[in-house]
């Protein structure tokens, strides 16, 4: 493996920076002591020089370091940790900047307590070992927690969606159609559409599309809905009007090879969403919903069909509307999956603004809880003749916190995979902001269900939708018994 520049750099900055400092010396002490200046010494520590032979002689000779010790790149037990994230290049992939860091910083942060942070960074990287984290994981997580930093409201996307439609001269007032933007990419972006040959290749059955960028060809699936066509379109549109080219080229994706995509194919949904739901109608249409006296799904059906998206699609755009226009920020996003005749339900998406509300993904195969109305819409659909999806809501207490959440809820089969189906979830906690912002939101308007997060951590009792023993918290309770026999008999001896 051919060894980076940068990282040579950065390790002996790393190095320097970690004996100057155990021999209590400040940069300018170090500059006094060897000749060099304090500019070009602080410019070695942060990587950003690598200093010739005979400076590295003056540095081993005035630290009283070994010049092997100072060039080699093995690293001090309590700087390896780093070493390893510097040399899996993890800090390239991921733009530090979106969150405010910069790598320098980041380094310097080590470098100033390497003991402690190097034993978090250790930690870390254990806890993704053992989990099984893979690198798109990592990516999608990061990329979460950049939505939620900004509650998953993106003006400048916004922006750009306005800008396309007055360009364009798209109506957003009116539902678009895959028929509007086929158009614009054919005639404006030199698009040719192809729906013949991904049936020719059994192994992509799952695959609704692949651009091929050299001939400009957009492959689609024969199997598509139309609402699903017009989002992979609008998906086109954005990349192409954003000039975007470090992009993904199939829906859904198959791997990611940097950050950048992750993030870019985030920012292209984001546009698809806002232009499929613009945001002014979408904001009328839920303030006359929630000034109405009494509960009826048939207006929020309504207002789900006036636009040509899926149900996933419309509840994404909610958790953008929702803390930016009303200002109901703790929300969560779920995205649940069942293949039938399976005793377990995977969360495959989530999302959460402003509190880290329950559930969250979880890897050591516990069972969810099967109260939640995300669960039950699943079945509902399941046990059901209709064919295109199933609705709930409920007010989900948890156990052991006084938070509830009004949860409402979507469930239809996956038309790429056979025996799959899914839901579609969004919960907002019910606070006094809520309460005034909604004004159907009364006592007794819902019904409201005692909830759990797992069953084997769960401590409701006689629970019939239980399928899993406790024994989460019966080993807790084993523990317990045993600290406190061990401090009735040491306190039986003082």
């Amino acid at each position: 493996m051919i060894i980076e520049d940068e990282y040579i750099r950065l390790i002996f900055g790393l190095k320097l920076k970690q004996i100057r400092t155990k021999k209590n010396l400040s940069l300018f002490g170090l500059a006094k002591l060897t000749g060099l200046s304090k500019s070009y010494l602080n410019e070695i520590e942060k990587g950003k020089k690598y200093p010739k032979t005979d400076k590295i002689a003056i540095l081993s000779d005035s630290l009283e370091v070994p010049y092997d010790h100072l060039v080699s790149l093995k690293l001090d037990k309590n700087l390896a940790p780093i070493g390893e994230i510097l040399q899996s290049k993890i800090l390239k992939e991921i733009p530090l900047d979106l969150f405010g860091i910069k790598e320098n910083n980041l380094i310097d942060i080590v470098a100033n307590a390497p003991a402690k942070v190097n034993a978090f960074i250790s930690t870390i990287i254990k806890i993704s070992q053992n989990y099984n984290l893979t690198r798109e994981s990592f990516f999608l997580a990061s990329l979460r927690s950049y939505q939620e930093a900004h509650n998953n409201y993106f003006e400048e996307i916004e922006d750009h969606v306005e800008k396309f439609a007055k360009s364009y001269q798209i109506d957003l007032t009116q539902q678009i159609t895959s028929v509007d933007l086929e158009e614009i990419l054919i005639e404006e972006f030199n698009y040719k559409i192809d729906t013949d040959e991904l049936a020719k290749h059994k192994d992509l059955i799952d695959l609704r599309s692949i651009f091929i960028p050299k001939k400009g060809i957009l492959l689609l699936s024969k199997e598509i809905s139309e609402a699903q066509k017009t989002f992979i379109y609008a998906k086109e549109i954005a990349y192409n009007f954003l000039k975007i080219e470090n992009r993904l080229y199939t829906f859904p994706w198959i791997k990611f090879e940097s950050f950048d995509q992750v993030l870019n194919n985030f920012i292209a949904s984001y546009f698809a969403g806002a232009l499929i739901i613009p945001k002014q109608k979408l904001s009328e249409q839920l303030e006359e919903l929630f000034n109405k006296e009494d509960w009826n799904p048939i207006r929020l059906h309504k207002i789900i069909k006036s636009y040509n998206c899926s149900d996933e699609t419309f509840y994404q755009r909610l958790t953008n509307i929702l803390p930016k226009v009303f200002n109901i920020k703790n929300l969560f996003f779920l995205r649940f999956t069942y293949k039938e005749g399976s005793t377990k339900y995977r969360l495959s998406k989530e999302l959460h603004i402003t509190q880290q509300q329950s559930p969250h993904a979880n890897r050591n195969q516990e069972h969810y809880c099967r109260r939640w109305i995300s669960l039950k819409t699943i079945q509902k659909f399941i046990n059901s003749d209709q064919k295109k999806s199933s609705s709930g809501i409920q007010i989900s207490s948890y156990e052991n916190s006084n938070n509830e959440y009004l949860v409402l809820s979507s469930a239809n089969k996956d038309p790429f995979k056979k025996d799959i189906y899914r839901s579609i979830s969004i919960g907002m906690l019910l606070a006094p902001h809520l309460k005034r912002k909604v004004n159907f939101l009364k006592e007794d308007t819902f019904e409201k269900a005692l909830v759990g997060v797992t069953c084997e951590s769960c401590t409701v009792k006689d629970c019939s939708e239980r399928v899993a023993s406790p024994w989460i918290l019966e080993k807790k309770s084993r523990y317990k018994s045993i600290e406190k026999t061990v401090n009735d008999i040491m306190t039986s001896y003082q």
